[in-house]
């Protein structure tokens, strides 16, 4: 229990807080009051209706999230920061054939993660030497904090139509953090306006229909859950959907009229490197364990894991296809993880050719996974009279999916 302090001085310490915030390259600062989650009531039902798909540690952690006192005991105050990691140039180039998308937050040197935790410990540490004593801890979307109710409360910004924050001056393109202690600093003014008015952009532009309602995200649909949590296979009513997304998804904030004059984030781990703003699909199928711990060690992708990234690598190559992509699929017709042999069939019934269609049929006679096996068998139907390989990205020349 922190020793107790007089207004002025809470006040003082808040202050000071927000000067070291800036400094560490926090540009939205505010605090809550440690209270019940405003949006628990709409979170538990959002987990009642089954949208956090296989996301099992939302449901498990359920009553976790009522409360901020759950991840630090004896809670009072919730500092809420944003870190904007937009790109100065904004949004990536159109991906040509062959090639993946990544979304934009993973385009940097490393992981946001390290970075925010090394800046929210400096944080914490200028909180504990102003008051001896006091409880503090820093979280950055890993614990049961519902992040976006108390950066609202916080003052930082409203929730939008995509269920993402948006800052008036910054957009939606920020990391959120928290920095809990069991003092009781001065509240900020909740935001309470909302600004999307009559615009649907973000609902409208969603390829896969995520959002059954305003505010509500149906993850089971949604790109970036479907890339990245979901750890079978993906399911195909979203595969064309996909298009070239590999990790993560933009959609909904690219076209969001909040973003257009967002500030470029100055930090440069996140600045974009060329080989993850677009990915060579042909070259990423091509890795094995150690080369793909190699190549995205210390980076958010790592969390995909290499059969969950060369899942989506041969769902996009069947999207977005170039010639020596069916290659590519063919050689992984062979990958030791069933995940990757059964995207692989499924996007080789883009690539028709008689070297398809031997391939196929032989690895229909080695399959053992009868799941895998289906779809080699969907994808041969189709291949066999399908007429010549296509040579070109366009969606209007690929024979009809099954």
């Amino acid at each position: 229990m922190s020793l107790p302090l007089a207004s002025t001085d809470l006040a003082t310490l808040k202050s000071e807080l927000r000067e070291r915030a800036a400094e560490l390259g926090f540009t939205s600062f505010g605090v809550a009051p440690a209270v019940i989650a405003p949006g628990f009531d709409r979170f538990e039902r959002w987990l009642d209706a089954g949208f956090a798909g296989e996301m099992e540690y939302l449901p498990r952690r359920r009553e976790a999230y009522r409360h901020p006192d759950s991840v630090l005991a004896g809670a009072r105050s919730v500092v809420m920061l944003g870190l904007p990691y937009r790109d100065a140039e904004g949004a990536a180039d159109p991906a040509r054939p062959g090639e993946g998308r990544i979304a934009s937050y993973a385009w940097g040197t490393g992981d946001y993660h390290d970075l925010i935790r090394e800046r929210l410990d400096e944080l914490g540490k200028t909180l504990a030497d102003r008051a001896p004593g006091a409880s503090v801890r820093g979280v950055v979307d890993t614990a049961p904090l519902l992040e976006r109710d108390f950066a609202r409360l916080a003052g930082l910004g409203w929730q939008a139509k995509n269920t993402l924050l948006i800052d008036k001056r910054q957009g939606s393109y920020l990391f959120l953090a928290a920095l809990l202690t069991d003092l009781e600093l001065p509240p900020d003014e909740p935001h309470v306006a909302q600004h999307c008015g009559t615009c649907t952009a973000c609902l409208d532009a969603c390829p896969t229909g995520a959002f059954p309602e305003p505010r509500v995200l149906d993850a089971t649909k949604c790109i970036s859950y479907l890339t990245i949590e979901l750890k079978g296979p993906i399911p195909e009513t979203h595969r064309t959907a996909i298009g070239e997304w590999i990790f993560g998804c933009d959609v909904c904030q690219e076209v969001c009229p909040w973003n257009r004059k967002a500030p470029p984030s100055e930090e440069a781990d996140f600045q974009r490197q060329a080989e993850r703003e677009r990915v060579d699909l042909v070259e990423l199928l091509s890795l094995d364990e150690a080369a793909f711990r190699q190549r995205f060690r210390g980076t958010p992708m790592k969390r995909a894991k290499r059969r969950g990234l060369l899942r989506n690598a041969a769902i996009a190559l069947g999207n977005n296809p170039r010639p020596d992509g069916a290659g590519a699929l063919i050689r992984s017709l062979d990958d030791v993880e069933p995940l990757i042999r059964e995207a692989a069939a499924w996007a080789l019934r883009f690539y028709a050719g008689e070297e398809t269609v031997a391939t196929l049929g032989r690895r229909l006679g080695e399959e053992r996974e009868d799941w895998v096996a289906m779809t080699i068998r969907n994808s041969l139907a189709i291949v066999e009279g399908a007429g010549p390989m296509i040579s070109a990205p366009s969606g209007d020349s690929r024979p009809p999916l099954a």
